[in-house]
């Protein structure tokens, strides 16, 4: 993901766990946030936007355990090595943030990939919701922890 894509879209969108906002440029999706301030000098629903809303709905629904579109993240090596390690947990199932980073190859990042995990941009997509304590506890998630219970409880539900 070396070339930069600029996020110049936003549109917000009513969905089972609250307003969610997503963000994207001319060929990829760069964000997809809860909580989050509504821009409105640069709403506008793109082609791409409205499929990120079908395909979230779709995964809302149960009907959709894999997304297809083409995401657009930047940060650190380390940053980008854990969002590449999350999009690699199953639907369904999770992993500690120990077990993150054993993947990344640095097993006493646990605190360092909770951090980035925090910093996801692009929430579901890149299923940061899917990491949980070494205890099996429901620790920090950008979205909230009611929301992250809410994802987790979709998803095992639907299995």
């Amino acid at each position: 993901m070396s070339e930069t894509i600029s996020t110049i879209y936003f549109q917000t969108y009513q969905t089972p766990v609250g307003p969610v906002t997503i963000e994207a440029g001319e060929t990829a999706i760069t964000g997809i946030r809860t909580n989050h301030a509504f821009y409105p000098e640069q709403n506008q629903e793109t082609p791409l936007i409205y499929r990120a809303y079908e395909e979230l709905m779709e995964y809302f629904s149960g009907k959709r355990r894999y997304f297809d579109l083409p995401l657009h993240v930047s940060g650190t090596d380390f940053q980008m090595q854990v969002w590449k390690a999350l999009q690699e947990i199953p639907y369904g199932e999770t992993r500690t943030y120990k077990e993150i980073a054993i993947k990344t190859g640095r097993p006493k990042a646990c605190r360092a990939v909770g951090g980035a995990c925090h910093h996801n941009p692009i929430l579901i997509m890149i299923p940061c919701h899917r990491v949980i304590g070494a205890d099996g506890s429901l620790t920090g998630f950008g979205g909230g922890i009611p929301v992250k219970k809410q994802l987790l409880a979709l998803e095992q539900d639907v299995l």
